[in-house]
């Protein structure tokens, strides 16, 4: 139930037309929360139909228009009410782990090659994250707003920290590993 609170937050953050808003959620939440922009359109239905949001209307025929979309109050509310919920913590599911852990069984053929490519991916999204902070977060800017999307952009630097640090530290192990051509 989590796609159309993205919306909702999307939209109450700069009421979007259906492009702007993919645009926009591929460049922010689509970093932590991601949605093809099929699911996107066809969220932006259902949450019209349940008076969550509304089309802005037009100064022009809407045919081939696009549509801008705002929330409204019944959105605002569902969108506090749904923050305000308490949530248990999901379990890690990831399927590099699963893959390391079948690489205890039925051997290491093909999977370090594999925590390279991974590290190079890490790096690179940590490498963008620190520069949206640099961009987006210069000392000083510190409203209530400004500081939790901050505290969000953080957590996305620290959980690519830890991955750069943990497939470092693997790839290391694997060094180690009897028969390894480095051992």
């Amino acid at each position: 139930m989590s796609l159309p609170h993205a919306i909702l937050t999307a939209l109450l953050e700069k009421p979007s037309s259906g492009l702007e808003l993919t645009r926009r959620f591929d460049k922010s939440i689509g970093y932590f929360w991601s949605a093809t922009h099929q699911q996107i359109y066809r969220e932006l239905g259902k949450l019209e139909t349940e008076g969550f949001i509304r089309t802005l209307p037009s100064e022009q025929p809407a045919r081939g228009q696009k549509k801008s979309y705002e929330v409204l109050p019944a959105g605002r509310a569902e969108l506090a009410r749904w923050t305000a919920a308490s949530q248990d913590p999901r379990p890690h599911r990831d399927t590099l782990l699963l893959r390391m852990r079948a690489a205890a069984v039925v051997g290491t053929e093909g999977i370090e090659a594999d925590l390279r490519r991974h590290l190079d991916l890490h790096r690179r999204q940590l490498a963008e994250y620190e520069e949206i902070q640099k961009r987006d977060f210069p000392p000083g800017r510190d409203s209530s707003q400004d500081r939790l999307r901050h505290l969000v952009l953080r957590a996305g630097i620290d959980l690519e920290t830890f991955w750069t640090q943990w497939l470092t530290r693997a790839l290391e192990e694997f060094a180690e590993l009897p028969g390894h051509e480095g051992a």
